[in-house]
């Protein structure tokens, strides 16, 4: 399994930009997160994973990667609609993920390409899509390309975090931006952080 790779030079970074997030670290330790290196195969991950807990994903994720063999776009074209729904899909996901096949099949996902890009320009590539807005290119930001400075301000987990690690109330866009700055330009391991931060009970 590969996972986002982070050590202590970004975790040393955090802990002298927020005392407080420096004790979640040392408390929490190293954060293992999975990432899906095929961009194809990320975005699909990412589509299927919308409005669903994380256990009912794995489960629909594990029928797909059985269903397409080998899982390109091609494949998933082959077997259109009929055979996505029969993983658990939607009509409407298994419509969002035969378009997301037809552009990588047109280039629009090409993976050179989309790595050459900076953050913004790859988010807009992606919104292009249909069902696929600013958070799940984001997601795809962090688990499939890897990039070390994301923090979305649209995820819930993530705005959470946040507000038990500062103890605010509410998180407004203008504080989630100092944070933004504080945490740059290793936003995304604070992420993992503020997300482990959210799930504590």
């Amino acid at each position: 399994m590969a996972c986002f790779a982070y050590g202590e030079k970004e975790t040393d970074y955090l802990r002298r930009a927020d005392p407080a997030l420096g004790a979640a670290i040392d408390r929490l330790g190293h954060i293992n997160r999975e990432v899906i290196d095929d961009l194809f195969q990320a975005l699909v991950n990412s589509i299927a994973g919308q409005q669903i807990s994380g256990k009912a994903l794995v489960t629909i994720w594990a029928r797909i990667c059985a269903a397409f063999e080998p899982f390109t776009p091609e494949t998933v074209l082959r077997g259109g609609e009929q055979r996505l729904r029969a993983c658990g899909l939607s009509g409407r996901k298994a419509g969002y993920i035969l378009s997301a096949a037809t552009a990588a099949q047109e280039g629009v996902l090409d993976p050179q390409a989309i790595a050459a890009m900076e953050d913004e320009a790859i988010i807009e590539r992606l919104t292009v899509l249909p069902g696929v807005g600013r958070w799940t290119a984001q997601m795809l930001l962090i688990f499939s390309l890897r990039r070390p400075d994301v923090m979305a301000f649209d995820d819930l987990g993530i705005r959470r975090g946040l507000c038990r690690l500062c103890g605010a109330a509410e998180m407004t866009r203008e504080l989630f931006a100092q944070y933004r700055a504080r945490f740059s330009p290793y936003g995304t391991v604070a992420s993992l952080y503020l997300w482990a931060l959210a799930a504590e009970k």
